[in-house]
């Protein structure tokens, strides 16, 4: 009876054990799932690939998530790549180069994930195309050295309507604490002017620098800046005029200590057209010879040594015509005459923004004097020129 009993279990075991190999081997098995293969690194653009109308002022970047970037370039048509910086932990590369308008740039390089795989930069950045590119034009060059009350100006050759947003990236810098302002000016020849004036004059040997990044500026109604400006100069000496014309005298003051004491003759104070005006005038230009003109009181001549103090036609310039009322009497027609040496001595001492403080006239230097009336306004009013609150 034990011997069938095994026979039984064994036959049993046996079919059990076809049945398994039987099942492993049914037509329907596919064997073991397939790995899923490896994701590449993710790349994002800022901005977006293949945007249009980006704005060249701001910086273009691509970033991979999940892997490094290598090779990166952003080339425009002519085959430049832009400059660009990568970051310590390679996933960000980001422009740091200019730029420029109505252009498309390309992406290459790629981005390597940490399984060996990669994917590939691609798509393409193109620049906004302007209505209109305003450009604009600083009034002091570098290297220069200027007068106390020289203001710094920049001048668009179109209307600037936000002027919030110019006046927001412009940015004075100086050696020394120096409290000033921009200020917003009328329109004139059809385009805008802002300027930066201290608060009092600079203080004497100052290092200033401007810095002005309007490329790309949106100044609004499709007009947009054109190029950045920058320039570093420097405050000279502190020379101030003191022109009171009741004293028929000009006396020069230079970093406190009169320097010099000229007999003058200032405009005639019957005359309001020829009145020199009384306030803080500032030397923009001078000329060895300045032809003078005048249709209204018939003259027509060449002056020497004139260094101009507006743009109104008030000189300071020698006229050997008026001699004998110099230091005696006003009977010019605006300017202030002095003799040919002192003019001469003058001329040779003047720096542009250099003050002329003309008091003791009846009329008030004014906006309808010319450019430079900077100084004609309290600090409060001048502070109310500017765009931002």
């Amino acid at each position: 009876m034990r011997r069938v009993l095994i026979v039984v279990v064994a036959l049993v075991a046996a079919l059990g054990v076809a049945g398994a190999v039987a099942l492993a081997a049914s037509p329907g098995d596919t064997g073991p799932a397939a790995a899923p293969a490896p994701v590449g690194p993710q790349v994002s653009y800022q901005p977006a690939a293949s945007a249009t109308a980006a704005n060249p002022s701001q910086p273009v970047s691509v970033r991979a998530a999940g892997g490094t970037l290598d090779g990166v370039s952003l080339t425009g048509p002519d085959g430049d790549a832009v400059d660009g910086t990568l970051s310590p932990d390679r996933t960000t590369w980001t422009s740091t180069g200019d730029l420029d308008f109505a252009t498309t740039y390309t992406w290459h390089g790629r981005a390597l994930g940490p399984a060996g795989t990669a994917t590939p930069l691609q798509g393409t950045v193109a620049t906004l195309t302007p209505a209109h590119t305003v450009r604009g034009t600083l009034n002091i060059g570098d290297g220069r050295t200027v007068g106390i009350a020289a203001p710094i100006e920049i001048q668009f050759d179109r209307h600037v309507d936000d002027r919030a947003a110019v006046e927001k990236v412009l940015k004075v810098t100086t050696s020394t604490d120096v409290l000033g302002a921009w200020g917003w000016l009328p329109d004139e020849n059809g385009g805008s002017r802002v300027h930066w004036r201290p608060k009092a004059y600079w203080p004497a040997g100052t290092k200033v620098t401007v810095d002005a990044p309007l490329e790309g500026v949106d100044y609004g109604g499709g007009s947009y800046g054109a190029e950045d400006l920058t320039t570093s100069f420097a405050i000279g000496r502190a020379q101030i005029v003191k022109a009171d014309a009741r004293s028929f005298r000009m006396v020069v003051i230079r970093d406190g200590k009169q320097i010099a004491d000229y007999p003058a003759s200032y405009g005639l104070a019957g005359d309001p057209n020829r009145n020199t005006r009384s306030g803080i005038h500032v030397v923009t230009e001078k000329f060895t010879d300045k032809r003078m003109v005048s249709q209204q009181y018939g003259y027509d001549v060449v002056e020497k040594w004139a260094v101009r103090m507006s743009n109104n036609g008030e000189f300071i310039h020698a006229n050997p015509v008026s001699a004998a009322a110099q230091g005696t009497a006003n009977v010019t027609h605006g300017c202030v005459n002095l003799s040919v040496d002192n003019a001469k001595a003058y001329y040779d001492s003047v720096l542009y923004g250099d003050p002329v403080e003309v008091t003791g006239t009846p009329v008030q230097l004014s906006a309808r004097d010319g450019d430079l009336w900077d100084w004609t306004l309290s600090w409060d009013r001048w502070k109310a020129l500017s765009a931002l609150p």
